[in-house]
């Protein structure tokens, strides 16, 4: 499964106000791993950017001025995510500026629910703790991600937290460890543990045929005592001719 963690910044909050996206940010993920695999790019709006926009993410005018348009990076951006499902939080902000910017080509690219899937972590984070603060600050303090050097919003950083906050929710590539100063034993929080991407695969080791013989008759050994085996009505102990 291809996953791309995505997020943007923008000149203001509204689209049809004509704010448009001066940064995107994308971090890939395969199978819950992360690959190394990103796309971050800084777009000039052809609009100045809001004062209140700047307090937040830092990104000027002058900085925007040298930048590519939108439609200068729209077929790198968007080959790059298509087929892929996006991980956003507070997604309707999000793929409401990219298909905004999409019309605006008039091109042969059209809303962004045509190329991918879209999973919103906020509304995720909604279900998973209904009543709490569900920002992205609020739950990288809840699940103890060091966000400490996030002074300011950005498209890259956002989303490399992002992952990290995702793949915590969703019970992935984590650890927790006991707290072995605490006088109560109890974990103490958790933290990301990626794997090398460069590790060797996992040794398969599959059953002999003894071993294969020995299993049909401790299960042939249940049928008469207790009736038909739980392994057996899953399927887990059936077995396949190799040919």
């Amino acid at each position: 499964m291809r996953q791309i963690v995505l997020d943007t910044e923008t000149t203001g909050l509204e689209p049809q106000e004509g704010h448009r996206i001066i940064e995107i940010g994308c971090v890939e993920m395969i199978n819950r791993r992360l690959t190394g695999k990103n796309y971050h790019v800084y777009i000039n709006p052809d609009r100045i950017v809001d004062d209140g926009a700047i307090e937040v993410h830092g990104i000027t005018n002058e900085f925007l001025e040298d930048k590519p348009r939108f439609g200068e990076i729209a077929d790198q951006f968007m080959e790059f995510v298509k087929g892929a499902e996006l991980v956003i939080h507070n997604a309707p902000f999000d793929v409401g500026f990219i298909d905004h910017e999409l019309k605006l080509l008039n091109s042969n690219w059209t809303k962004t629910a045509d190329y991918c899937q879209v999973l919103d972590t906020l509304v995720l984070a909604r279900k998973m703790h209904p009543g709490q603060r569900n920002t992205l600050d609020a739950l990288c303090k809840r699940y103890e991600i060091d966000n400490s050097h996030r002074e300011l919003h950005g498209a890259l950083l956002d989303s490399e937290i992002l992952a990290d906050v995702y793949l915590m929710m969703t019970g992935g590539q984590t650890a927790l460890t006991l707290g072995g100063d605490d006088e109560g034993g109890e974990l103490s929080g958790a933290k990301i543990v990626r794997l090398d991407q460069n590790r060797p695969s996992l040794r398969v080791i599959t059953a002999s045929e003894s071993e294969m013989v020995a299993h049909e008759e401790r299960l042939a050994g249940l049928d008469k005592s207790s009736g038909e085996a739980l392994w057996r009505k899953l399927g887990v102990g059936e077995t396949s001719d190799p040919s």
